[in-house]
């Protein structure tokens, strides 16, 4: 008889002081992955600029975060002694998104690190997805990182210190996963932007990666999924991880991104980095 190995814990509080003088954005930042990048990274030293949209939208089964759950995220980051400026914005208004951070870094005073981590999905057969379905996925996984990084690159060149923007990307992002689509083309557009941006910002020292989960237990469960994976099981093995777990915690997806937004990965620059339990080596 054989007995499955336990999973190693959780990532505990680090021990690295990384971030340390540093500056981060993270869109995205109400809670879930978002929530526990601004943690780790604040917990490394770097004071944080948090934004969320923090309203429903309109096309998910979920609900959306919450202004309380911003201002959770910076008692989170306060309380490991960091400043936070908390931005209430969608990424989709490239404006608004823009005036907010610009205040921001006039208050913390510069800007290091960008994790453009903000994005939602839906779950639908390919040809069963409606325009506005399609619109908002595309908006706010594709539009939403390009109006992030659109934003902040100005202010790291003016700066001339270097920096690294990640963006959260997602096995659909290198794989035709079933039932999505809509998101798989725009994380394989944000593939696709952060390997244009990877070469046209590696003269100024700017690095730019992708990290990508498979399932991460942020509390956005997505019924459609598993009602389409009952309806039609022969695509279940292309769901299946590796490694023995279900879903990876948002600490496993936030370890990660803190090393490779970190100086330890200067060398690092136009990489898709799976964090995935396994899942896009099968």
């Amino acid at each position: 008889m054989t007995t499955q190995t336990p999973e190693p814990p959780v990532p505990s509080q680090p021990i690295a002081r990384r971030f340390v003088g540093k500056v981060a954005f993270i869109t995205g930042a109400a809670r879930g992955q978002g929530r526990a990048e601004a943690v780790r990274l604040a917990a490394e030293g770097a004071d944080i600029i948090a934004l969320d949209l923090c309203e429903d939208i309109a096309t998910t089964t979920y609900q959306g975060s919450t202004p309380e759950d911003l201002a959770q995220t910076a008692k989170l980051v306060e309380a490991l002694g960091r400043r936070v400026v908390t931005i209430q914005s969608d990424t989709r208004d490239f404006g608004r998104m823009k005036e907010g951070l610009d205040s921001a870094v006039a208050e913390l005073g510069r800007l290091d690190v960008v994790i453009a981590n903000a994005g939602m999905t839906t779950g639908a057969l390919s040809w069963e997805i409606d325009a506005e379905h399609w619109e908002v996925t595309i908006g706010m996984n594709l539009t939403g990182a390009f109006h992030t990084a659109k934003a902040a690159i100005p202010i790291l060149l003016e700066q001339g210190t270097g920096g690294s923007i990640t963006f959260t990307g997602s096995c659909a992002g290198v794989r035709g996963l079933p039932f999505l689509a809509d998101y798989a083309a725009a994380k394989h557009g944000v593939v696709g932007l952060s390997k244009v941006l990877a070469n046209e910002l590696a003269p100024h020292w700017i690095r730019v990666n992708t990290v990508h989960p498979f399932g991460v237990q942020s509390g956005l469960m997505m019924s459609e999924i598993s009602d389409l994976l009952g309806e039609h099981d022969v695509y279940r093995p292309l769901f299946m991880p590796s490694l023995p777990a279900y879903m990876s915690q948002p600490e496993d997806i936030a370890a990660a991104v803190a090393w490779i937004a970190s100086d330890e990965a200067r060398h690092v620059t136009g990489i898709q980095l799976p964090v995935d339990l396994g899942r896009t080596n099968r």
